[in-house]
């Protein structure tokens, strides 16, 4: 009784069993409230016939002997029929019965009345005066003399002769046919059941196997592509079909979950061992120049003491800044930062931003040329996050690029944006990186001063907030010529 077919099996049986029953019971009654009908409409005036025979009661005295007659003549032609005399009160006053048989010297008159008044339906019952517990269907007539109303003369229908033969006839063949007919319909109609139950379970069945297997494959992608090809759910969009669809549409989720939650722990190993590298360095030579300092602090001349201090103070502020990239990348991949779009001038802001670079640029002869459409420059986004993307890319555009080379930043009026590009003369991507680039941590193997001063989490920043605006940074780049990055800020709020 575990599987969803046997507990339905039972169920059915039971049903069928139930309703087999109770038909066979209301068969049973419904026949002998036929027969009953029958015999009472058939029999109705049998005892308008009896009494016009004879004068049965003569001022206030019975006529046995006419009694008995006419009760001997109509049980010679009905042997279920029992004569009775009763009057007005109801009180019998006469039968050709034997004496000890009766049981009751009473007869209900209502149901007299009824039948005499013909104001009722049949079968109509009265009193059963050898049987007290049953009442049986009868006959009835007034008993006139002299155009008074004397009594009635009373018939059962069914009487004890017809009780005897029902009992002896209960297991007659008839009797056993309509039993055994009734038990193969029970029987073909729990089997018509068992085949439909067999039918509908056999897809459930198959449905928990292929969820069995999905689940102990360890949710290995073969498998889901296996599920998804099979043939035998196809076509079928009935509440089974719809539900193995769904499973395969869950199972693919999970499949795609769990190797997400598989690139993250990659992803998280990776920055564990990235960030480790990159922290240890600038601590590892923030410790070595401290303690030249204080060990050698009094042998140290003036001018080399600085040196020490300059140093240490370079790497403290590449670890700033790595530590201060790595909490701004996580907060973007987290849901607590959301944009603040405003709609404000981009070139104003890449004036801005460009101002930031001026003395380094011109420390490297770095020459940095902004085209700027002025108020055909307007954007709606974030300002705060807008210019983190010019920072980081003219940064990377400046550490790059060598001495006397040039940078162009350029703002194009589009159809709903603004087309922002940055492009430099510097040492190139190679094309075998380009795919890689935005990754964490990723640094090109073009230009090696750049490399040592990049912690590689600038472009992934980029590339996070562009996301955040739904915006698409490409990227463009030659070896030994330079490189050209190009993404769209929407003009206009949506």
């Amino acid at each position: 009784m575990r599987t969803l077919f046997a507990r339905l099996s039972a169920a059915l049986l039971l049903v069928v069993t139930i309703i087999g029953g109770g038909f066979f019971l209301v068969e049973q009654v419904s026949t002998r409230l036929y027969y009953e009908e029958i015999t009472q409409r058939l029999n109705a005036s049998i005892a308008m016939y009896v009494t016009g025979e004879m004068q049965l009661i003569e001022d206030g005295a019975v006529n046995q002997e006419a009694l008995t007659l006419l009760a001997q003549r109509a049980m010679i032609i009905n042997p279920t029929v029992e004569v009775y005399l009763i009057d007005t009160q109801g009180q019998i006053l006469g039968h050709a019965m034997p004496p000890e048989s009766i049981q009751s010297e009473r007869v209900a008159l209502e149901p007299v009345h009824k039948l005499i008044g013909g104001e009722t339906e049949m079968p109509l019952r009265g009193t059963d005066p050898r049987n007290t517990e049953r009442q049986k269907i009868f006959s009835a007539h007034p008993v006139m003399h002299n155009e008074v109303l004397q009594g009635y003369l009373y018939a059962i229908l069914g009487g004890q002769k017809y009780d005897e033969l029902a009992d002896s006839v209960r297991g007659s063949y008839v009797q056993k046919l309509s039993l055994g007919a009734l038990v193969a319909i029970v029987l073909a109609a729990f089997l018509v059941g068992l085949l439909v139950f067999g039918l509908l379970t056999r897809r459930l069945t198959g449905l928990t196997a292929d969820v069995q297997r999905f689940t102990d494959s360890g949710f290995d992608p073969e498998m889901v592509e296996a599920l998804a090809a099979n043939s035998s759910y196809r076509g079928k969009q009935d509440e089974i079909g719809q539900l193995r669809e769904a499973f395969s549409g869950m199972a693919n989720k999970i499949r795609e979950q769990f190797e997400g939650l598989k690139e993250t722990d990659r992803l998280r190993r990776e920055l564990v061992s990235n960030v480790s590298h990159d922290l240890r360095t600038p601590l590892a030579s923030m410790h070595g120049y401290v303690e030249t300092l204080l060990l050698k602090n009094d042998t140290l001349s003036e001018e080399e003491r600085l040196r020490y201090l300059e140093i240490t103070r370079k790497h403290s502020l590449r670890l700033r800044q790595l530590i201060g990239d790595l909490f701004e990348l996580s907060k973007l991949d987290s849901t607590s930062i959301k944009p603040t779009l405003e709609t404000f001038s981009l070139a104003e802001l890449l004036q801005d931003v460009t101002q930031e670079f001026e003395l380094q640029a011109e420390q490297k002869g770095i020459d940095i040329e902004v085209r700027a459409g002025g108020n055909a420059s307007m954007v709606h986004a974030d300002i705060g996050l807008m210019q983190r993307v010019l920072e980081n890319l003219i940064r990377n555009a400046v550490r790059y690029t060598p001495l006397g080379g040039t940078i162009s930043i350029s703002l194009d009026r589009k159809p709903g944006c603004v087309a922002v590009a940055v492009e430099d003369t510097g040492c190139g991507i190679a094309e075998h990186e380009l795919d890689r680039i935005f990754d964490r941590f990723y640094r090109s193997e073009q230009g090696e001063e750049g490399r040592s001063s990049s912690a590689g989490l600038g472009l992934a920043i980029v590339k996070r907030i562009l996301d955040l605006h739904g915006s698409r940074i490409t990227v463009n780049s030659i070896v030994n010529q330079g490189t050209r990055f190009e993404f769209d800020i929407p003009a206009r709020a949506a």
